[in-house]
């Protein structure tokens, strides 16, 4: 809840020269990711497309997960490749934080970053706890400036986090750990 608006306080003020790959999981249903990637792309300064699966990931972009398939990576050369799959089906969303976040805990643990912003339950949870294990970070959209204070919530609360901010504040933070 709150995420496409939230988006686009953060995708935007992203810089073009940022030097890493972004996924981003939205809880949405199929056929509403690509508009939500084409609306983004056309207010950012970094490259942001619905991952369509077997892609190389990109410095400077910002892949986001097509409705109703989890976006996995893997493994590929020295970097990554998107995956997207229905499994595992029992998922109360698809896609979902967790499965995309577990995946890249599993594939770039500690050089990860994790964000979770505003939305409801607490999906997200497990996902970042795996890459706090694996030496991942992660941040946590404040209270105050999300429209549901669930999904961050649940990360705050299990002490998954390295930091809480402000939504206006959160692409600053990307920036500096990206450098």
């Amino acid at each position: 809840t709150g995420g496409p608006q939230s988006l686009q306080k953060v995708i935007p003020m992203l810089p073009a020269d940022l030097g890493v790959p972004v996924v981003v999981v939205q809880h949405m249903p199929p056929n509403f990711t690509k508009s939500l990637a084409q609306r983004l792309d056309s207010l950012s300064k970094v490259k942001v497309v619905e991952a369509q699966g077997r892609e190389q990931l990109e410095p400077n972009t910002v892949y986001i997960a097509k409705g109703g398939m989890h976006l996995k990576l893997k493994r590929s050369g020295m970097g990554w490749m998107t995956e997207l799959s229905p499994e595992p089906a029992n998922s109360l969303h698809i896609p979902s934080v967790d499965v995309t976040a577990a995946s890249v805990a599993e594939v770039a643990g500690k050089d990860a970053l994790g964000v979770i912003m505003t939305g409801m339950g607490s999906d997200g949870m497990k996902g970042l706890q795996l890459l706090k294990l694996k030496g991942g970070n992660v941040i946590a959209q404040n209270e105050a400036t999300c429209v549901v204070y669930g999904m961050p919530r649940a990360v705050v609360e299990a002490n998954f986090h390295d930091e809480v901010v402000p939504l206006e504040e959160i692409y600053q933070r990307i920036v500096a750990y990206c450098k």
